[in-house]
């Protein structure tokens, strides 16, 4: 029997809606979001044990819990997903435009661009060291990316929360506004002339991005031609090499030491 379009309409829209928010999981994640104002929080389905250990986070954020059976979870996470009893539906963040992102009051001019990063696991490591090393933001394209998700949220271990993670239709063209601000753009690239302390000492102490590409693939050629310079983190031996969200950490460290 043919559904109604009435009822096909409403399914359209419930999926649509459905899509359009985030189910985070995981005690530290779903405790941060809660203690986050800025977010805006739906749906929160706990087991009795870790509404337990969540504790007055869930009456602050004054949000009705509901009671799940731990054998039967009724969230629509991945397979695998280790949710530790807590899950909370919420819309994204939205942090704002560039601009009033990375240049405002009482942050380090100091941002990270990751061209086409998609895994959430790095790009959730990178948060939290964003966070530890005072990062303004973390700038990414909106395609070809790490979108928000739960297995980011728990990666960055609450970071996600507090450190803006922007997404933007053209990451060269964010490039371009960052210039336009003052920042000196460092790509990080293997085969680059330049160690990352040349490239730091020559861009001085001003704004600084630090740009970085996917494994594998690397800066894609209109980000490297976007930047100022392009650097490398050399190795101690003949050898070796670091994953993005290892170099980015690297990285952070040595700007924030200028």
């Amino acid at each position: 029997m043919k559904k109604p379009k009435w009822v096909i309409e409403k399914e359209q829209a419930r999926r649509k809606s459905a899509a359009e928010t985030v189910w985070l999981f995981g005690l530290h994640a779903v405790r941060d979001a809660l203690a986050n104002p800025r977010r805006e929080k739906l749906r929160l389905v706990v087991t009795q044990n870790a509404l337990d250990r969540l504790g007055e986070a869930v009456g602050l954020a004054g949000i009705a819990p509901e009671t799940a059976d731990p054998r039967r979870f009724p969230v629509p996470l991945d397979p695998g997903s280790v949710h530790q009893g807590a899950a909370l539906e919420v819309k994204p963040l939205a942090w704002g435009a560039l601009e009033e992102v990375v240049l405002r009051e009482g942050v380090a001019p100091l941002v990270v661009c990751l061209d086409r990063v998609t895994d959430p696991h790095n790009v959730g490591a990178i948060l939290r060291s964003a966070e530890v090393f005072g990062a303004a933001a973390l700038i990414a394209p909106a395609r070809h990316s790490a979108p928000e998700t739960g297995a980011l949220a728990k990666s960055a271990s609450g970071a996600l929360e507090r450190q803006p993670y922007l997404r933007v239709a053209n990451l060269s063209r964010a490039m371009e506004e960052l210039k336009a601000m003052g920042f000196t753009l460092l790509g990080l690239a293997g085969e680059a002339d330049e160690t990352l302390e040349q490239g730091l000492a020559a861009a001085g102490p001003g704004p600084l991005a630090l740009v970085l590409g996917a494994e594998g693939p690397g800066l894609r050629d209109k980000t490297r031609t976007t930047c100022d310079r392009l650097v490398r983190i050399d190795p101690a031996g003949e050898f070796g090499s670091l994953n993005v969200s290892n170099a980015a950490a690297v990285a952070l460290y040595a700007a924030g030491r200028r």
